[in-house]
Parts: C-alpha cells; structure tokens; sequence
C-alpha cells in the first residue's frame, strides 16, 4: 500500500520540518538505512522521503508513524517525532502504579508469584526494578548495600559494580561482557539519553575498566546460554541463566518500555538450593 505517491512538494513550517527531517534522518543512520530503502518499504515516494529529511516537507501523521514502523522507533520517540512535526502526541504514558494499569500490575505479579523460588524481576526502559518476586526481593536484600537499593535497584549498577553482585560472581569477566555488550547495543538501537549515561557510569566502574577487551573464554565447548555463577556465604554456589519477555502490542510507553527478566537454575543443585532457601524463608 503506497501511503504518499508521488506526493507534490507542500511547503512547511522551517522549524517543523527541519525538526522532523532531522530526526527521521538520525533514525534512520542508526539502522543505517539508505533513504529509498525505508521509503519502499514505508510506501512513500523516494523523492518525498528525501524532502522530509532536508526540511522542505512535513510529513502528514500517517506517513510518520509510516515511516517510524519501518525504523522501529520506540513509542517514547514516535511521540517525539510528532511533536517535533507539529502534531499531537499519539501514545499515552501513564504511571504504572495508574488506576487503569492495574490490570497489567496483577498479570505482572502473576508471573512473578509463579516463578518463585526462582528470582524474577520486572524492569523500565533503563532496567530499574520495578517490581520483584520473593526470590529476587531477598536476593537483592541480601547482596546489595543499601547505596545499590536507593531509590531503587537498577540491574546494571547491582550486577557490575565492585560493591555488588560483582564480587560474589565467579564468571565476572563473561557476565560483565556479555551484559556491557548489551548495554552497548541498547544504547545504540534506543538513542536514550538515560541508558547512555548509565553506560558511561558503569564503564567508569574500577572492576569494568580493569576487563581486558578480550575476554578470556573457558576450555571446552562454550554453554548453551551463559550462566551467572555466584558463590553465595550461606546458599552456596548459584548458577543462572535468564529470559527476558516483553508486554505484546502496547499502546502506551510505559507499558512499551516494560519487560520482564526470570532467572531461572542452570543445574539442579541450584534448583535444590533455591527451593531450600524458599522453604526455609
């Protein structure tokens, strides 16, 4: 379906277009895209995609979200693009803790309850918890200073700073890596200003600066998925690898920007001492 063929050159407001072109411009360098290549599959005329981007059209709403769909723009940032196009933002960003979000606050709860005793955690858009299961609330109680709890735990400082999880991870340098590759991958496909410089912290961290780019891999066959291997005081040696699940077709930012992470036990030792500590707790 083509949305805008061969479209005639309708002059817009300098600020908006430019605001516009520039931003569907950044947006597209990041997926590094050529221009005729998202406007093909945006069903929009080469000719027309190029005069958005250099500010001599405005695109109408439609065309927009056209084009936003092709360059999978976050809906935090399609709200942007309207804004910045001159239109009413789309995509509402409630609180989760909203009255009309409760329904999505017991589905999550309801996950969590059912992964336990296995830790589970659900976390925003800079992986902040935001809620956590009875496994994972003791976890971070028990292993995190309160300086790593206030105001809240984020899974980056927990897991990577010296005074975290990093000193009872027995695999730090592949856990560290293989996290930091993420970050960095996060960082780059959102162009969050947030998860920017919560990277530029956490690669300022004493432990993270000491990791040599090449990490040293294991003898043998690598995993099948890369466990975290903590050595814990009391329930001793935990080996976990973990999922991460998302919230289907949301029309919300907030709730676009949730997403769960479940760790689940890597061997049956660990399963039996997570069962243990739970019925014990």
């Amino acid at each position: 379906m083509n949305l805008a063929p061969n479209l005639p050159h309708v002059p817009a407001p300098a600020h908006e277009a430019q605001a516009v072109g520039a931003l569907l411009r950044g947006w597209r360098q990041r997926r590094r895209l050529s221009q005729m290549a998202v406007a093909l599959d945006a069903g929009v005329s080469p000719r027309h995609m190029s005069f958005v981007e250099t500010g001599r059209s405005r695109p109408s709403p439609e065309v927009l979200m056209a084009l936003a769909d092709v360059l999978a723009v976050p809906l935090r940032e399609r709200n942007a693009l309207l804004l910045a196009a001159g239109y009413a933002p789309r995509f509402s960003q409630r609180a989760l803790d909203a009255p009309d979000m409760r329904p999505v606050q017991a589905a999550l709860a309801r996950l969590l309850a059912a992964h336990d005793p296995y830790p589970g955690f659900v976390l925003d858009r800079a992986w902040n918890v935001v809620q956590a299961n009875t496994a994972g609330a003791g976890l971070m109680a028990a292993l995190l200073p309160a300086a790593l709890r206030a105001p809240t735990v984020n899974v980056y400082r927990a897991c990577l700073h010296p005074d975290g999880l990093a000193r009872v991870t027995v695999n730090f340098a592949q856990w560290a890596s293989d996290m930091l590759g993420n970050l960095r991958r996060a960082v780059a496909q959102s162009g969050d200003d947030d998860l920017a410089a919560l990277e530029r912290e956490v690669l300022a961290y004493p432990n993270i600066r000491a990791l040599s780019d090449d990490v040293r891999q294991p003898a043998g066959p690598p995993p099948l998925l890369l466990p975290c291997v903590l050595d814990l005081p009391v329930a001793g040696r935990l080996s976990l690898f973990t999922t991460v699940c998302t919230l289907g077709a949301p029309g919300d930012v907030t709730l676009s920007e949730l997403c769960a992470e479940l760790f689940y036990p890597a061997d049956e030792a660990t399963a039996e001492r997570l069962r243990a500590a739970a019925a014990s707790a």
